[in-house]
């Protein structure tokens, strides 16, 4: 298999791999000449690979000494990496037990842009129940997991992920314009908790409660899918489902490094 993805291979981007993977902890910079002389390439193939990592924010120059080094944008995609690998580790057993407390799929879900990517779940144990998400990417806007993480964004990156005044729509229930997304996101915030209302799809439900790491940023949100009915206004009062769910939310955050306290908001 790794013999015929080799065909398939683009230089350009393997050299500018190289030339990020060239950087260690004891050569922390280094020059245009001497990642010449380390990739066997061109001083002016360099320069351009480096200007396109300087660009997108993969590789900086120290004005200083004009030498390169890593850019703030290879921090973000470790941290990203790190994060979503030991979430997921810490999420399982915090899934196990919202959904045998509850009876009810639970998931955990991370947001990108303007998507959310269900990254594990618990699937309940009754005849009739919401199927497993793992893996699926959704519309943040028609699901409690995307909603709960969107309202703790500021309002000018909710401008920018909806730069039309129209949202797609899942059902007839889906918000329909980002003025009535805004509205929505401000009383989730102030709640600290997202319902969906068949908004992503029809007869189906869900809750959800943001998950904070130890820089008090919310990351990832975790909440439980099920039928409509079960997930009734009078069910989630009657059952505690949503402090449930704000619970685990709480004890996934702790895990991740978080200490109640003051919250960032």
């Amino acid at each position: 298999m790794k013999r015929e993805k080799a065909n398939y291979l683009i230089q350009s981007v393997s050299h500018a791999l190289d030339i990020l993977e060239s950087f260690t902890k004891t050569e922390d910079e280094l020059g245009v000449t001497a990642l010449s002389k380390r990739l066997g390439l061109h001083k002016n193939n360099v320069f351009r690979l480096l200007a396109t990592l300087e660009h997108r924010g993969y590789i900086e120059q120290n004005r200083t000494t004009e030498n390169y080094r890593l850019g703030p944008k290879t921090l973000q995609l470790g941290s990203i990496f790190i994060e979503q690998r030991e979430c997921r580790r810490q999420a399982r057993p915090v899934l196990e037990e919202l959904m045998a407390g509850t009876g009810e799929t639970a998931v955990v879900a991370v947001l990108r842009a303007n998507k959310v990517i269900y990254m594990d779940s618990v699937e309940s144990n009754r005849t009739v129940r919401a199927v497993s998400r793992i893996g699926a990417m959704l519309p943040a806007h028609c699901t409690a997991v995307g909603k709960v993480q969107l309202s703790f964004l500021p309002s000018g990156e909710i401008e920018r992920l909806y730069p039309d005044r129209e949202l797609s729509l899942k059902t007839t229930l889906t918000l329909q314009t980002r003025e009535a997304l805004m509205n929505a996101l401000a009383a989730i915030r102030e709640k600290g908790y997202a319902i969906e209302n068949e908004e992503c799809d029809l007869e189906v439900k869900s809750v959800a409660a943001p998950v904070r790491d130890f820089s008090k940023n919310v990351i990832a949100a975790v909440g439980i899918v099920a039928p409509a009915n079960r997930l009734s206004e009078e069910h989630l009062e009657k059952n505690g489902f949503i402090a449930q769910v704000q619970a685990a939310a709480m004890a996934l955050s702790e895990k991740l490094g978080y200490f109640p306290g003051a919250v960032k908001k």
